[in-house]
């Protein structure tokens, strides 16, 4: 299931489920989002700490639920931190269900993408949150229209010469993933279930400064122990450093060859780094020789 696209004077509703949003910070947001032809609309908890470091669970699951019955709202957006998903059953998914909006995050956002898909079967997005529109760059603001503006079309990615072949091969699946410790937090869970029938073309992402190589390993060997791994038929990991990092290319070496499949490496979406947008839910196809990958509309 789809979500409509935007249209020029469309409303985004900026909701914070993993931080307490910024005042000063979010009206340069705000203003950017404005300067490209759309109304914004804040969630009404979205400064608030009830609980010393968030609004509490009911606040911000509230924030969330009433942009999704705002019929002004076309999109929801938020950004990361820490908290998503404590608000997981609170969220009413039977009205995302009948009321469908685009929704668009990444980092601990993560939780709340994949439980949408995994409750609704909605495509959800891994791009921009909204404290990428404090700086938007050229390459941003290419993929939000590209990907969620009305008549525009993107096909997928191609290596731009920052992508790194780890272990060759062509694979198809249904893109899944996200921050790689949230998708790792919820292996098993309600809130990311997946069609043992099926193939799934998993993403991952972390960042130097959170976590270091040992710990994404652990990560990634969380996810090696759940039956979900025998449907996995490739990995494609986002930008973790600016430098190589020798450890991480031999752990993820490691995890293709172990399971079979190809594994590729870009900084193309991660923390820090240009966001391209993937679509969770979305049929693609990977080849890690070419280094492209294909979405399948």
């Amino acid at each position: 299931m789809f979500a409509e696209k935007l249209l020029p004077g469309d409303t985004i509703g900026i909701i914070s489920p993993s931080h307490i949003a910024n005042e000063k910070e979010y009206k340069k947001i705000i203003h950017t989002i404005e300067q490209l032809g759309f109304r914004v609309k804040l969630g009404k908890n979205i400064y608030k700490n009830t609980d010393g470091y968030l609004a509490s669970d009911e606040e911000r699951a509230d924030d969330l639920n009433n942009m999704v019955l705002d019929d002004e709202v076309k999109m929801i957006l938020f950004g990361g931190g820490w908290g998503a998903s404590e608000i997981l059953p609170l969220i009413d998914y039977e009205n995302i269900r009948r009321h469908p909006k685009l929704f668009s995050s990444f980092s601990d956002g993560t939780s709340i993408l994949n439980a949408v898909y995994a409750k609704t079967g909605l495509v959800t997005y891994y791009g921009p949150g909204a404290n990428d529109f404090g700086e938007l760059m050229h390459y941003d603001y290419m993929q939000f229209t590209n990907h969620f503006v009305s008549g525009n079309k993107i096909d997928g990615l191609c290596g731009n010469g920052e992508w790194r072949t780890i272990c060759t091969g062509n694979c198809e699946g249904i893109l899944i993933g996200g921050y790689t410790l949230n998708f790792a937090l919820h292996m098993g869970s309600e809130y990311l279930d997946y069609n043992p029938e099926k193939k799934y073309l998993l993403f991952l992402e972390d960042y130097k400064d959170f976590s270091e190589a040992t710990a994404v390993s652990v990560y990634l060997s969380q996810i090696e122990q759940y039956p979900f791994i025998q449907n996995v038929s490739g990995l494609i990991f986002g930008h973790y450093s600016d430098d190589v990092v020798e450890d991480l290319d031999n752990r993820l070496k490691r995890f293709g060859e172990k399971h079979q499949i190809p594994v590729i490496y870009t900084n193309d979406f991660g923390h820090y780094t240009r966001h391209s947008i993937m679509p969770i839910g979305v049929s693609a196809n990977l080849n890690t020789d070419t280094q492209k990958l294909q979405f399948n509309y």
